[in-house]
């Protein structure tokens, strides 16, 4: 805002608005200067505004020239002259000027110190900002220059196509034509003779004597007997067919989708490295970290195809080389394996700038100085008025997880002393391979049942892993699968699947055949489906943020929720599960929160916050509770799975460091209670003991 002749232009921000007020602004008229005049003390007023108000025994000399300030106002924090301290300021405290000037000066000079000590930050960051416009700007230009030669050099290849296709055209033609013409030539020959010979003939015997009859009668009926003999070529020697045909439709559809632009909101000040590679390491042994990929705001990227880069240096400048994996997912994995041990640099760069904390300090350390992990120790504590009989209650404690060689004052506690049993799949599209698994689900006679959404497909195993049925075929009809990701087996064994863009469930068979779809016209993008102890059918929308339940039959009963942050919606919901006190349990994803309903959709509770500390959520995605009532939640962000109590309270989280997750999605506990989870990034399925 400028002033400007008693008229505002600009915009008006409180700041300006409060310096309009206290330093541009009459005291007595309470309107802009007019004619401002200065007094001795140097308070501020209208020309016109001291005429009117001093009274008129006081003599205009009142505007002397300035005196000199000796006095300082503590209360109106202002300079005065003697005059002043006996009039308007006398009941004020006052010193003199000068025991207050160098302390004054002084905190002016540290202020002035401290902004202009953010000028070079602040330039940086101008040069950095404006480096990285120029960049966009730059491979903006370099992408339309390959856009056009690229499309400059399909129309060459079509141009050329289409004159090679002409060409080939033309011979096929001339060939044919070739053959017909020879045939044509011997038939016009053999009717022409045929003629020749019934005309002499006709003329001879209409009008020759009897003489010259006789004397051509040999001659000619031997010429007529050889025409009568002669094999014309009266059946085509070719045919006419000539066409061309050119499949377009597919070629259509491939130029549609021809090109692809990559890019990402990614930021590296708000991304986040994880994982104990980051601190520590074993000569010889690889070691993986995670980096989560996060935009400015902090909201996870869930893209991948960011210009990720990883160096790790040692004290000598000696360099390790790393292995980047981009799962796709927002999340990407950085394995490397030190040669020597000692202390090295991690650095970390996204598009050129350090996630957060990098570079990181590493440490790395022979095997034989590496100590053993401890043996598992089992903890089973009852809960409180537990006693004997049906009223005992088991709870899992929360108990720190003892010391290692990488134990620190930082490290999370209370992690449960759960290990993985085994892991299934690797990426691909055969038995026991995936590709970017989402639900699973187990059945009481021990079976794992796992949704293979990019393979459109359900693969089920027994509880140790061994492969036992495929089923699935992709397609928008019924009984077939387009994306599934939510699973949930009944207690008849029926399969029910979350078809996610097909926009309904459907029902299998125990051995995968196709009896019912549920949903369809209601259901705009189903992710997670639980079964509550009515033979209720939940689904958690993630479209259209609600969950649905419906009876076996697929009549709707009620759904409830809307996209919102408030107790009764949703931001993408993904998983449900249903405790034992038929409660439904929703995974809020975007919210990174898990709330808790009755079973007609009345909200109970909620717990969560977006973080990465314990009982904090980064995008929670699978939920399953045990049968004790504590809810365990895959936290999809921070690649981990913590464990609640009933009510929400945290208790700790499963011990998967031997075997990091990348992106776990479903949850479930197997009926030899364990947990089974869908590691989406590393396109497996993982089972944990787990000790309740």
């Amino acid at each position: 805002k400028i002033w400007n002749g008693g008229r505002e232009s600009g915009s008006t921000s409180p700041v300006v608005r409060q310096i309009d007020k206290q330093f541009l602004m009459c005291s007595i008229c309470l309107e802009h200067y007019l004619n401002p005049k200065v007094l001795p003390c140097l308070h501020t007023f209208c020309e016109r505004c001291l005429q009117n108000y001093i009274p008129p025994h006081i003599s205009v000399s009142f505007w002397r020239p300035l005196q000199v300030m000796e006095f300082y106002c503590e209360s109106c924090e202002t300079a005065m002259c003697l005059e002043c301290t006996e009039g308007e300021h006398r009941e004020h405290v006052t010193v003199p000027l000068r025991d207050v000037l160098e302390q004054h000066k002084a905190a002016l000079k540290n202020q002035l110190d401290a902004i202009r000590n953010r000028l070079p930050q602040l330039t940086a960051a101008i040069e950095l900002v404006n480096e990285i416009s120029k960049q966009l700007t730059d491979r903006k230009n370099e992408a339309v220059t390959e856009i056009s030669n690229t499309f400059e050099e399909l129309e060459k290849a079509l141009h050329q196509r289409k004159t090679a296709l002409i060409t080939d055209l033309e011979n096929i033609c001339s060939t044919k034509q070739k053959v017909l013409q020879t045939q044509l030539n011997a038939l016009l020959q053999g009717k022409e003779n045929i003629q020749s010979n019934c005309s002499f003939t006709e003329q001879a015997l209409n009008h020759g004597s009897p003489t010259e009859v006789l004397l051509v009668q040999k001659q000619m009926g031997e010429r007529m007997g050889a025409l009568a003999r002669h094999a014309f070529p009266e059946q085509p020697h070719e045919n006419s067919h000539l066409d061309c045909q050119v499949e377009t439709e597919g070629l259509r559809r491939s130029i549609q989708n021809l090109g692809v632009l990559l890019t990402t909101s990614t930021v590296g000040h708000t991304s986040v490295a994880t994982g104990e590679g980051l601190r520590h390491a074993v000569v010889g042994q690889n070691t993986t970290v995670t980096v989560t990929t996060k935009d400015k705001d902090g909201e996870l990227v869930k893209t991948g195809n960011a210009a990720l880069r990883a160096q790790i240096s040692g004290a000598d400048g000696t360099v390790t080389v790393t292995d980047i994996t981009d799962n796709k997912n927002g999340t990407y994995e950085i394995g490397y394996t030190l040669r020597s041990e000692g202390e090295f640099s991690f650095s970390i760069l996204l598009y050129g700038q350090p996630v957060r904390g990098s570079p990181f300090r590493l440490r790395a350390v022979k095997p034989c100085d590496a100590p053993q992990s401890p043996d598992d120790v089992k903890r089973r504590v009852k809960s409180p008025g537990g006693g004997g009989g049906g009223g005992g209650h088991v709870r899992q404690k929360a108990v720190r997880r003892p010391s290692s060689m990488y134990s620190t004052t930082k490290k999370k506690e209370n992690p449960i002393e759960d290990e993985l049993i085994y892991r299934v799949g690797t990426r691909g599209r055969e038995r026991g391979e995936f590709s970017n698994l989402q639900g699973i689900s187990t059945t009481s006679n021990g079976r794992i049942v796992v949704a293979d959404s990019n393979n459109q497909c359900i693969q089920v195993f027994s509880n140790d892993g061994q492969f036992k049925l495929k089923f699935g075929v992709r397609g928008r009809s019924p009984g077939q699968l387009q994306r599934p990701t939510g699973i949930a087996v009944d207690m008849n064994g029926d399969i029910i699947v979350a078809d996610y863009d097909n926009k309904w469930l459907s029902i299998f068979s125990p051995d995968g055949k196709f009896k019912n779809k549920i949903g369809a016209g209601r259901l705009m993008g189903p992710k997670g489906v639980a079964l509550d102890k009515n033979g209720h059918i939940i689904t958690a929308d993630n479209k259209a943020c609600c969950v649905f339940i419906f009876q076996s039959n697929g009549k709707l009963v009620t759904k409830f929720g809307a996209k919102g942050t408030s107790e009764r919606q949703f931001a993408g919901p993904h998983f449900v599960a249903i405790n034992n006190k038929n409660e439904i349990v929703v995974t809020d994803f975007h919210n990174h929160s898990v709330k808790v309903y009755n079973a007609d959709g009345e909200f109970l509770f909620k717990f969560g916050s977006h973080g990465e500390g314990n009982g904090q959520f980064n995008a929670p995605t699978g939920v399953a509770v045990d049968g004790n009532g504590n809810i365990i939640v895959a936290d999809w962000g921070n690649s981990r799975i913590q464990v609640f109590d009933s009510s929400g309270s945290f208790l700790s989280y499963i011990n998967t460091t031997a075997d990091p997750l990348y992106g776990p999605q479903g949850l479930a506990l197997t009926s030899d209670g364990h947990v089974a989870v869908a590691d989406s990034g590393n396109h497996c399925f993982k089972v944990y003991r787990y000790l309740q």
